[in-house]
């Protein structure tokens, strides 16, 4: 394996990338408060409204895959510099839009930002730490991964309640400076392995059916999975990515090396750090339109009743980080889907009339059930890789964790919807109302005001919270699903294995230790 120097600014440099990352889960989240100023003051159609969050996301499943191949040809540091003057300058951009084609432009280009900015800090986290500090590095990065989703809807409550709507976006610009001033002074120059081409086909077709892939998924969730373009969408995509695979396997210097999947540590971790990434988006899915629709709360206390999550998560994961030493990884993550399991199972049983107390119980519990799984289980991925393959590998991971997402929303949508609509009952309500009602339980809440129709109220509120059960029941599955594999395939003990180069340039995997 290749030998780490380890530079003696290295956490001063963790703390300065997460302090980059917190600006890209704050605008993951920030922009659905602002949504319904968004549709008044542009005057942005349902369409338009879809793709300020659609344009983020596909530019950034295209862009994971050749960012952290340009971290490990060109070098981490300046890539990552760039990348922060690129979310600030988008940022800006968005704040200051005056049309919906220009904020769409802005998003778009916030996703370059964010592409390189997530998988290029990953990789450092190989480059700068032994692997004996790599743990508690990868739980301080899952968190600021993390942090920023529950005070996307805090802060931006607050902004809109006392700014124009441009400050939602504004609040990256301080950030990303104070990122990118660190990041400067901090991080060491990495030096890239330029040797080799870019393989310009593999960037070409893997980006095009990431972003084929992801868009009909998102499309699901939006129209419906019998639609045309959104199987169009699917199945080119997958075929394309097929392709790609393909192609891989043939070519020299290849974008993704498939001898990363020879490593079990890496392809295993990979995957349960999908399935964990799948409950947790089920749950960042259903909680705000609970908080909201049901419960009344509004964006400012919904994002203060999403910190259980990352509290969970910061005492899991500081949990996690001592019972890997003592009993291993794959006990430490099985430990942890048995306590997402059993969060997700009481949550299933959440009744329209429960206070935020009782959902408080097993929200907390899941957060701290993402702590016993994801830092684990990442780090054992990033472990399996070289330095000179941690961009890609990262680029990966995280590629992967991001259509495992996308899907996981569509899926758990369909079901949420489904259940809600087989239970409002409309009866007695003209056809356009009830369409309307039909769309959301905040639309059928807001209608119900409108109309004085306590009984609507009522009715919307028990089909939500039954359409939530059902989400979180497919949730559960996942997690079961989870806790089976890594029982499975996870190691019962660190080793020290990595992908390691060899003499033609191909890759093989070497495993030190028991």
């Amino acid at each position: 394996m290749a030998s780490t120097t380890l530079d003696p600014r290295r956490w001063w440099a963790l703390g300065a990338m997460s302090v980059s990352l917190i600006v890209v889960g704050l605008d993951l989240t920030v922009l659905n408060v602002a949504l319904p100023t968004l549709a008044t003051d542009l005057g942005a159609s349902t369409s338009q409204l879809q793709w300020f969050a659609n344009a983020y996301t596909l530019v950034l499943a295209a862009l994971l895959l050749p960012a952290g191949l340009l971290g490990d040809r060109f070098g981490q540091k300046w890539l990552l510099l760039g990348a922060l003057i690129t979310f600030g300058a988008a940022s800006a951009a968005c704040a200051f839009a005056s049309t919906p084609g220009q904020l769409i432009a802005a998003r778009a280009a916030l996703g370059v930002g964010a592409a390189f900015l997530i998988p290029l800090s990953m990789s450092l986290l190989n480059v700068l730490f032994a692997p004996g500090e790599r743990a508690r590095a990868m739980t301080i990065w899952v968190m600021a991964n993390s942090l920023g989703i529950p005070l996307g809807p805090v802060l931006g409550g607050w902004l809109l309640d006392h700014y124009r709507w441009g400050s939602v976006f504004l609040i990256n610009v301080p950030l990303v400076l104070i990122g990118a001033v660190a990041v400067a002074v901090l991080i060491p120059a990495t030096r890239g392995h330029r040797s080799g081409r870019i393989d310009g086909p593999g960037i070409v077709m893997s980006g095009a059916g990431l972003v084929a892939l992801t868009y009909g998924f998102v499309a699901a969730g939006e129209r419906d999975w019998g639609d045309a373009l959104t199987l169009t969408s699917i199945f080119g995509g997958a075929a394309v990515l097929a392709l790609f695979v393909l192609w891989q396997a043939r070519t020299t210097d290849a974008l993704v090396d498939l001898a990363l999947f020879r490593s079990a540590r890496f392809t295993w971790g990979t995957v349960v750090a999908t399935l964990a990434s799948f409950a947790l988006m089920g749950l960042l899915f259903v909680l705000p339109q609970l908080f909201q629709a049901v419960q009344g709360a509004d964006a400012l206390v919904t994002g203060l009743r999403l910190l259980p999550i990352i509290g969970g998560l910061l005492v899991g994961a500081k949990v996690a980080e001592r019972l890997v030493q003592v009993a291993g990884v794959r006990v430490t993550v099985a430990a942890g889907f048995v306590l997402m399991l059993a969060g997700l199972t009481i949550g299933a049983f959440t009744d329209a009339g429960d206070g935020y107390g009782f959902v408080a119980v097993w929200v907390s519990l899941v957060g701290l059930s993402i702590g016993f799984t994801l830092p684990p289980v990442m780090d054992l991925a990033i472990g399996a890789l070289t330095v000179e393959r941690s961009g890609s590998g990262s680029g990966l991971i995280q590629a992967l964790r991001q259509v495992g997402g996308t899907i996981g929303v569509a899926i758990l949508g369909t079901v949420l919807n489904s259940t809600y609509r087989g239970n409002l009952d409309v009866s007695g309500l003209p056809p356009a109302v009830a369409n309307a009602a039909r769309d959301s339980a905040s639309g059928a809440v807001a209608i119900a005001a409108q109309t004085n129709s306590p009984a609507l109220a009522e009715s919307a509120r028990s089909a939500f919270v039954n359409g939530m059960a059902a989400t979180l029941w497919t949730s559960a599955g996942v997690a079961l699903l989870g806790l089976t594999v890594a029982i499975l395939f996870l190691p019962r003990r660190p080793k020290d294995a990595t992908v390691a180069p060899t003499d033609n340039g191909r890759e093989e995997v070497a495993t030190i230790g028991s």
